[in-house]
């Protein structure tokens, strides 16, 4: 007789999720049947006296948490790489061949003139 795959059935063997969860707290034994569980996100803490499958709780320990992702993350200045598009920017002041602000020379010629 073949295998039988039942859908939404109870899951056969595994680890326990409280292995790897940063709340759980697991004492082994030598035996495979001397182990505790205790989940150190209840209060008071709760022994669980069965293998669990799924948590709502549960937090990977062996993720990063955000504290650790900003200290670890590199800043990137973004880059302009395409040429900016005329008629859309505002030109700063007008400058004339010889470097000078061409508002500048205007009113040295009526000073002179006066």
């Amino acid at each position: 007789m073949g295998k039988l795959n039942i859908k939404n059935g109870t899951p056969v063997g595994g680890t326990h999720l409280c292995r790897s969860c940063s709340w759980g707290q697991l004492v082994v034994g030598y035996r495979e049947s001397d182990m505790l569980a205790i989940c150190t996100n209840t209060s008071p803490n709760l022994v669980l006296p069965f293998t669990v499958y799924e948590c709502s709780h549960y937090a990977d320990k062996h993720k990063p948490d955000w504290e650790q992702m900003k200290n670890l993350a590199i800043n990137i200045q973004p880059l302009r790489v395409s040429k900016k598009t005329r008629g859309f920017s505002v030109p700063a002041a007008s400058v004339s061949a010889n470097g000078a602000d061409v508002e500048e020379e205007g009113e040295e010629e009526v000073a002179l003139a006066r």
